[in-house]
C-alpha cells in the first residue's frame, strides 16, 4: 500500500472511530437531559399568568381541546390555556396524553419564543433537520430566562431558597401535589421532588406554585427554632413550619423524655438526624410593641427577632401562629431567646380581654402624632423610663403637678416614659382638646418618640375603656335598654380589634377617633356606666368567632346587609337586611323594586321613624358634581343603576359631556355626592350643614332643571350611616317600646349568641 493509500486508510479511520464515539456518546446521554412537554408548558402558562386563572378559566370552560377522558390531568388547564392563547398550535402539538408525556421539541420551542418575540425565535436555533429532536432541558431554562425578561417584568415568577421538608411521600397529613418548604407550602404539579427531602434546593415559583427545580443546594441543613412537641419511645415529634415529622430520638430514656416542650435546632445530613440543639433561655413580660424586626417587652427594652423566629400556641390545639398573633399590652407568651434574639414565642393562655391600649390622636383627631405632651398628675404617680444601661429609672411625681414633654427629651433616648398615677381619673392632658375640654384618663400613659413626633398611649382595663365609649357612641340620656345594647356592641367591636393587632408597631391596639370607636370624647356619665356594669363582660358571638357588631346612628326603615363591603361582609349570615319595624320581615334585592316611592314618603313606620334623620332631601349642582367626579366631563344626568339588599345604592351612574362613569359601593357614593356646602334638611324641619359625604346612601336622585338651564339634581334620603347591624336610634325605639337589650341584639344580629368572656 503506498503512502497516500495509507494516509487515507488513517483519515477515514479517525472518523469511524469519531463517528463511534458520538453515537456511543449520545446512546450513554444521562437522564434529565430532555424536558416534558407538560413541564414545559405548565412553566410557558405561568410566565403569563397564574395557576389561579388557569384554574378559573377550566371552570368556566364548556369544553377543552383534550378529550373527556383526558381532562382530569393536571397539565391539562396549563396546555388549554395555552392553546387559546396561541402559544400551542394543535397540528403542531396534538391535546393527547401521550403527546403532553413526550419531549419537548425544537419546534415546539420555536413556536412559544416566535409569539413573545421574533427574535427569541431565532435563539432556539430550530430548522428543518432538528424541528422534531428534543429541545434540551438546560436550552429550554436559558430560553424561559429571556422569555421571562419580555413577559414578566414585574417578577411574578421568582427564585426561592428553602429546605423541602415534606411531601405526600413522608407527611401522612400532606395536602395532594404540596410541598412543605422553610419558606412556606408550594404546590409542585408535575415534579419529582422525593429525592430532594431535607436538602436545601433553589427553585422557581409563582405565588405558590413550583415550577422547576433550579439546584440542590445543600444536602446538609439546620431546621431552627422548631418545636419538640411530644417524645415518646424512640422517636420524638417536631413542629417543621405548619406540618409535624417524627425522627429517631437517641440517650437514655430520661434524656428522649426531656426533650418534650423545648425549642430546638435539629441538624441533618443526607437526611439522617445528627444533633439537637435545645435552647433553654426564657423570658416573659408585658409585650409593649411588635414590629418586623423586633418584640420591645416591659423590662427587657427591644429584643431583635431570629430570622427564623416562630409563634407557637401551646395550650389546647397545638397550632403555628405569626408575629400577628402576638398582643400586645398582655403577658400570654414565654419568649425563647438565644444570643440576643428572638427565636421563638410560646403562647401559654387564652387570651381574656382585661386590658386594652388606645393610641390618643390630637386635637381634632388629624394625627397619630403630636407635637408635644402636656399634663396634669391628678394625683400621686410613678413615672419610669430607661436609661443607656438599660435599667429602669423611676421617679415619683405629685397630685398637681405638670409635666410638658417635647421630642428631644432626653427620657425618650432609650425607650418610653411611662406614668402610672395610683388612682382612677390620674392624668389630664392638656394639649388635647376634646368634646369635653382637657380629657382625663385612667390607667397608664406610655409616651414615646417617633420620627413624625411623639405617640401617646392610654393603657387601661376595657371596662373603664367602654365607660368612655358608650356616651362618646349613644347619648347618656337614652334608655337604659338601649345603652346596655350600645355597651355590648361595643365591648364586642374592641375585643375583636385588640385581637386585630392593627396598631402593634406603636404598641396599641386602637386608636380613640371614629376610625375605631371614639373613646372619651365626652366625659363618663353614672348612667352609662351603670349600662357597661350592668352587661360586665358579655359580648356577642356566631359560633366560636366574635361578631361582627356593626351599629350606624339611624335607619331609613331598612337597613342593609355585609354585602355593602364586598364578599367578607356578604359571609357574615347574622348581618341581614331587614325592615327595622316589629315583625320586620327579611329583604333581599328583589324587594327594592317600590324603593323611590318608598325613601321619598314622610309617612312610613319604623322604630326610629320618629328621628329628625329618618327622612332627610338636600340639592347639589352639577358644577359641584363635575368638579367632584372625574372622567364624564360636565356631568349632565344621574341615576342609581343598582341597589343592594334594602334598596341601599350600590352603583350610581353618572352621565357627562365626555362620558359615563359608574361609581359603586355604599361609600364611595356618599363620597362623591356629598360637599360641605350642602343643605339637609331633616325631616323634623330642621337643616343642617353638609359634609364630604351624604349622611347615607339610602336615596332617590330626581333631575330639575332651572329656568336659566342649569341643571341639580334633587336627593331623596334617609337614615344616617352604613345601614349595617344596628341602628342606635332603632334600639332607642325598641327601647321605648319595651323591649330588652337582649331582644335588642337578637333582631339587629340574628342568630348570635351572648356570652360572657371568662377573665373579663
Amino acid at each position: 500500500m503506498n503512502m497516500r493509500n495509507k494516509m487515507i486508510a488513517w483519515v477515514a479511520g479517525v472518523v469511524t472511530v469519531v463517528v463511534v464515539l458520538i453515537v456511543v456518546i449520545v446512546s450513554l446521554e444521562p437522564p434529565g437531559t430532555r424536558i416534558s412537554r407538560a413541564q414545559a408548558f405548565k412553566a410557558m402558562a405561568l410566565a403569563l399568568t397564574t395557576k389561579e386563572d388557569c384554574e378559573a378559566r377550566e371552570a368556566a370552560r364548556e369544553t377543552s381541546y383534550f378529550s373527556g377522558k383526558e381532562r382530569n390531568n393536571w397539565f391539562v388547564k396549563y396546555m388549554d390555556y395555552l392553546y387559546e392563547e396561541g402559544y400551542l398550535d394543535p397540528a403542531l402539538t396534538p391535546p393527547t396524553l401521550s403527546s403532553a408525556q413526550g419531549d419537548l421539541t425544537y419546534a415546539e420551542a420555536a413556536h412559544m419564543a416566535s409569539c413573545v418575540a421574533g427574535r427569541l425565535r431565532v435563539q432556539v436555533g430550530s430548522n428543518r433537520h432538528n424541528e422534531d429532536s428534543y429541545f434540551p432541558e438546560d436550552e429550554w431554562w436559558r430560553l424561559y430566562d429571556r422569555i421571562l425578561a419580555e413577559v414578566d417584568p414585574e417578577g411574578n415568577v421568582r427564585t426561592v431558597e428553602a429546605i423541602l421538608y415534606g411531601t405526600p411521600s413522608n407527611l401522612p397529613q400532606a395536602e395532594s401535589w404540596t410541598a412543605y418548604t422553610t419558606e412556606g407550602n408550594f404546590g409542585f404539579q408535575g415534579l419529582a421532588l422525593d429525592a430532594y427531602l431535607d436538602c436545601r434546593i433553589r427553585f422557581l415559583a409563582r405565588d405558590g406554585e413550583m415550577i422547576a427545580m433550579r439546584d440542590l443546594v445543600s444536602r446538609e441543613v439546620v431546621y431552627e427554632n422548631v418545636w419538640l412537641a411530644k417524645a415518646e419511645g424512640d422517636t420524638f415529634t417536631a413542629y417543621l413550619g405548619t406540618a409535624s415529622r417524627e425522627f429517631p430520638a437517641s440517650g437514655t430514656e430520661e434524656e428522649r423524655a426531656s426533650l418534650s416542650g423545648n425549642l430546638a435546632d435539629l441538624h441533618l445530613d443526607n437526611g439522617t438526624l445528627t444533633r439537637v440543639t435545645i435552647k433553654k433561655e426564657r423570658i416573659s413580660g408585658k409585650v409593649l410593641s411588635v414590629t418586623d424586626t423586633y418584640i420591645e417587652i416591659e423590662g427587657y427594652g427591644q429584643i431583635p427577632l431570629s430570622p427564623s423566629f416562630h409563634v407557637y400556641k401551646t395550650y389546647g390545639e397545638f397550632a403555628v401562629l405569626g408575629a400577628e398573633d402576638i398582643l400586645v399590652g398582655y403577658d400570654l407568651q414565654e419568649f425563647v431567646a438565644a444570643e440576643g434574639e428572638l427565636c421563638a414565642a410560646l403562647l401559654e393562655r387564652e387570651f381574656d380581654a382585661r386590658t386594652i391600649r388606645v393610641l390618643l390622636m390630637d386635637t381634632g383627631f388629624h394625627s397619630l402624632f403630636h407635637a408635644q405632651a402636656d399634663l396634669t398628675v391628678n394625683c400621686a404617680a410613678a413615672l419610669e423610663y430607661e436609661n443607656e444601661k438599660g435599667e429602669i429609672v423611676s421617679s415619683r411625681l405629685e397630685a398637681g403637678e405638670n409635666l410638658s414633654i417635647l421630642p428631644g427629651d432626653e427620657r425618650l433616648a432609650y425607650g418610653r416614659i411611662t406614668i402610672t398615677p395610683e388612682q382612677e381619673e390620674g392624668i389630664t392632658i392638656r394639649s388635647i382638646e376634646r368634646s369635653q375640654g382637657n380629657p382625663t384618663y385612667s390607667g397608664s400613659l406610655e409616651i414615646r418618640q417617633t420620627g413624625e413626633g411623639l405617640t401617646l398611649v392610654n393603657d387601661l382595663y376595657l371596662e373603664d375603656y367602654l365607660e368612655k365609649v358608650v356616651p362618646s357612641e349613644m347619648p347618656p340620656s337614652y334608655e337604659m335598654e338601649a345603652l346596655k345594647a350600645q355597651a355590648v356592641c361595643a365591648r364586642t367591636y374592641a375585643y375583636r380589634q385588640i385581637l386585630g393587632n392593627s396598631y402593634s408597631q406603636y404598641g396599641a391596639h386602637v386608636d380613640d377617633s371614629t376610625n375605631f370607636q371614639v373613646y372619651n370624647n365626652t366625659s363618663a356619665d353614672a348612667r352609662t356606666s351603670q349600662a357597661v356594669n350592668e352587661t360586665y363582660g358579655k359580648m356577642l358571638f356566631y359560633g366560636e368567632e366574635p361578631a361582627q357588631a356593626f351599629y350606624y346612628s339611624t335607619s331609613c326603615g331598612r337597613g342593609a346587609d355585609g354585602s355593602v363591603w364586598g364578599s367578607e361582609g356578604a359571609a357574615l349570615p347574622y348581618l341581614k337586611s331587614k325592615e327595622i319595624k316589629e315583625g320586620g320581615g327579611e329583604l333581599d334585592e328583589g324587594d327594592n323594586g317600590d324603593f323611590d316611592s318608598y325613601i321619598r314618603g314622610t309617612d312610613r313606620t319604623a322604630f326610629d321613624s320618629s328621628f329628625a334623620m329618618f327622612r332627610w332631601e338636600t340639592d347639589i349642582s352639577a358644577d359641584i358634581l363635575t368638579a367632584q367626579i372625574s372622567g364624564a366631563g360636565q356631568v349632565t344626568d344621574l341615576a342609581v343603576s343598582s341597589r343592594g339588599a334594602g334598596g341601599i345604592a350600590k352603583e350610581l351612574t353618572v352621565t357627562g359631556t365626555e362620558g359615563t362613569v359608574s361609581i359603586s359601593g355604599q361609600s364611595a357614593i356618599r363620597s362623591c355626592l356629598g360637599n360641605a356646602s350642602l343643605v339637609i334638611r331633616r325631616q323634623d324641619g330642621s337643616a343642617m350643614e353638609g359634609s364630604a359625604t351624604l349622611p347615607s346612601a339610602f336615596i332617590a336622585v330626581e333631575k330639575r332643571t332651572g329656568e336659566d338651564g342649569t341643571i341639580s339634581f334633587h336627593i331623596y334620603g334617609g337614615g344616617y350611616g352604613h345601614g349595617v347591624g344596628m341602628s342606635q336610634n332603632g334600639a332607642q325605639g325598641m327601647a321605648k317600646a319595651g323591649k330588652s337589650y337582649e331582644q335588642i341584639l337578637g333582631f339587629f344580629y340574628e342568630g348570635t349568641e351572648l356570652r360572657e368572656v371568662s377573665g373579663q
